[in-house]
């Protein structure tokens, strides 16, 4: 085993569990969630027992240190992606709510009937759904970037889209959750702002895998979740643009978001607290610094090539199974794979898989029309964290080929 990659598993209670078994357990569902390290646990803990008290809304001692804990999440979050200023990131419940917070408070102030929101083929039901509904508020028009058979998007296409003037925003995954494939969010974001449209990313994937700089991207918004990112479960961020944010109105109405309320009116807090309506999820908010810390320390040249490695690994291994289909062959990849066997259900494969204790996703993985695009009813995917193995690798593919002989 990498020496680094031992050293990492150490802070990663889980993976050290047997529960009876004879060996720990392989966890390869990392693009759903990741587990926790100690660090993130240690401190909930902590804030839990020490700091749980509602933030920005009292003077008291254990008030003040939360609040300090949670605008330290903040500061992280800000840091981490480059944000110019952390009045420029939105606490939420995660990647979901982001995408439905933006959808409701960028419709109510830019969409109308003739307008256009442009996403890709590709997308995940959170940055699809949503859009969907707005656009049945608002009477606007729903575009769709081509995805190729290799998985690539059609640029071509999305030129032509955007070149109407129609498009007031464009909605599109950093990573995409099913193929893998990291998407060129410059070129499009260069692209959707000479037409006049503004882009949000969809970063659930993309925060993990990558270096993001909001500002080298250009984009005007980005989203991502917290528990993917090895903080805990109920937090995530919205960035948005200040100038951007400050124009648009809030979503939910309650404590926090106001300046003053009148009987019969209110004004309104300044953006970011604009639209965090209600007690936060702060102790969760707050995990996300030393999450963030654990991520830095992990992006070093030689684990990047070990994932690397094994990523190519995989994709080499799987195209010798007889039967066996990998979709997101086309550009870089991030260390994901996804697959179906012919004569074999992914729910079969996935279920004895678990039996050799193997975690893996199977299923739609919430992108349906994707999916269905492909002729699949579902797929199999097999996604790595900094903790995972070229073992584990090696052991999976062993593992799957047994499952194949034994289903056809």
């Amino acid at each position: 085993m990498n020496a680094s990659v031992e050293k990492i598993r150490e802070q990663f209670p889980y993976l050290g569990r047997l529960d009876g078994k004879v060996m720990p357990p392989v966890y390869f569902d990392n693009a759903a969630t990741s587990q926790k390290p100690k660090s993130v646990i240690d401190l909930a803990g902590a804030w839990l027992a020490c700091a749980n008290a509602n933030v920005h809304r009292a003077i008291y001692g254990m008030a003040a240190e939360a609040t300090e804990h949670y605008e330290a999440g903040r500061e992280a979050v800000r840091g981490f992606i480059n944000a110019a200023s952390k009045d420029e990131i939105v606490f939420t419940s995660g990647t979901t709510a982001s995408v439905n917070l933006l959808a409701n408070i960028f419709g109510a102030r830019y969409i109308g009937p003739e307008d256009e929101i442009l996403v890709s083929e590709g997308e995940h039901h959170s940055n699809l759904v949503p859009w969907q509904m707005l656009c049945e508020r608002s009477g606007a028009g729903l575009r769709f970037i081509p995805v190729a058979s290799d998985g690539g998007w059609d640029l071509t296409a999305a030129e032509r889209i955007l070149a109407d003037g129609k498009v007031r925003i464009v909605s599109v995954a950093h990573i995409s959750n099913v193929l893998g494939i990291v998407n060129p969010v410059e070129e499009l974001t260069a692209m959707a702002h000479r037409h006049g449209a503004c882009v949000h990313i969809d970063g659930a994937q993309g925060v993990v895998h990558e270096p993001v700089d909001v500002r080298r991207i250009g984009c005007d918004f980005y989203s991502f979740s917290g528990h993917k990112l090895y903080a805990l479960t109920g937090t995530g961020v919205l960035y948005g643009r200040k100038d951007l944010l400050e124009t648009l109105p809030p979503w939910m109405g309650g404590g926090e978001m106001v300046d003053t309320v009148y009987f019969d009116r209110a004004t309104y807090a300044p953006v970011p607290l604009r639209f965090e309506a209600g007690t936060p999820n702060f102790i969760a908010a707050a995990t996300l610094k030393p999450a963030i810390e654990f991520v830095t320390s992990v992006r070093t040249p030689q684990l990047k090539a070990y994932e690397e490695d094994m990523t190519s690994f995989l994709v080499h291994e799987l195209r010798q199974i007889s039967g066996l289909r990998l979709y997101g062959t086309g550009g870089r990849k991030a260390p994901l794979v996804s697959f179906t066997v012919d004569g074999a259900h992914h729910s079969d494969i996935a279920a004895l898989l678990d039996k050799m204790n193997i975690a893996v996703r199977s299923g739609l993985m919430c992108s349906e029309p994707l999916i269905s695009k492909f002729g699949q009813t579902g797929m199999v995917r097999a996604s790595l964290a900094p903790y995972n193995t070229m073992e584990e690798c090696e052991y999976f593919v062993k593992s799957l080929r047994r499952a194949v002989k034994m289903l056809i």
